[in-house]
């Protein structure tokens, strides 16, 4: 039991939980950051979050075991060597989807309906929508815009009046839909000839058409937070001044992509490259100076 119980956690995939970092992107630009009862809500919202991303990520071993047997690190997973069978993970997903449902929830009707429309669109990408080119990326992107959402209505109910606005939302999306495109480019470079093998839809994809994709979705990530912070209630507390980080935090990205052929797990990118960590961490002080 011990040994299914870490295999199961292990499938669940713990290291990418930070991308559900997203959840706090709302709480850092608004003037609730140091409330407490705002705060513990939102760390709330968070640890949800963890669980549902799990189920996903189960979810996700199980659809696609036989291709992750191709795949030369995947193939490690629990589910894919046998570790951890099918069924099992079925049911725990099944069981731990239901928890963290209940959960969201019981923190607010606005919280769970984002919630369950995240667990829905990762289960129709599952299924079909990670077979349809463009779209599948899309789906991705949308998954973070929702995690920003579900941060923002894990406080509504102590700040119904806080604004959302479009520009925040766009951001999040071309930030993640950029380092979608790059996850997609790194697969298909290091996969090669026996890409399709893996994900069916790399069959749709080439290099030169995912450069110009990156190329898009980093002048569009760059142009819609500088739109942000200069159009927006942040024109007069300067956070204009934190654009220079966002663009050297994609060009490092950009170099790393390019230059040392990563990008297939951004969110260890995201820690383990200290050139850029050190980027997130300026850009992080720098926003805490001037909006606290």
């Amino acid at each position: 039991m011990p040994a299914t119980a870490l295999a199961l956690l292990r499938c669940m995939r713990p290291k990418q939980w930070t991308k559900n970092g997203f959840l706090f992107a709302g709480l850092l630009f608004t003037s609730h950051v140091m409330e407490a009862p705002v705060v513990v809500r939102v760390v709330a919202g968070f640890a949800l979050f963890c669980v549902l991303s799990g189920v996903v990520y189960i979810l996700n071993d199980v659809a696609d075991v036989e291709q992750d047997r191709l795949h030369p690190r995947k193939r490690l997973r629990p589910i894919a060597s046998g570790e951890l069978g099918v069924g099992v993970a079925r049911g725990a997903a099944l069981a731990l989807a239901a928890a963290s449902l209940g959960g969201s929830f019981a923190l607010g009707w606005r919280f769970g309906a984002v919630a369950a429309l995240y667990l829905a669109l990762n289960l129709a990408y599952n299924v079909r929508l990670k077979h349809v080119v463009i779209l599948d990326v899309f789906c991705i992107a949308l998954g973070f815009v929702l995690r920003a959402l579900a941060g923002l209505a894990a406080f509504l109910p102590l700040h119904p009046d806080l604004p959302v606005t479009p520009w925040f939302l766009s951001c999040t999306f071309f930030l993640a839909l950029f380092l979608a495109i790059c996850k997609r480019r790194h697969e298909a470079v290091i996969l090669n000839d026996v890409g399709a093998l893996h994900r069916k839809v790399l069959e749709e994809y080439s290099a030169e058409f995912l450069d110009q994709m990156v190329a898009v979705a980093t002048t569009s990530t760059i142009l819609t937070y500088a739109l942000w912070t200069t159009l927006t209630r942040f024109e007069s507390k300067h956070m204009v001044y934190t654009l220079p980080f966002v663009v050297f935090g994609i060009f490092r990205y950009l170099y790393l992509v390019y230059k040392r052929e990563e990008g297939g797990e951004p969110e260890q990118l995201l820690l383990t490259d200290w050139p850029l960590l050190a980027g997130i961490v300026a850009w992080f002080a720098v926003v805490l100076i001037l909006l606290v």
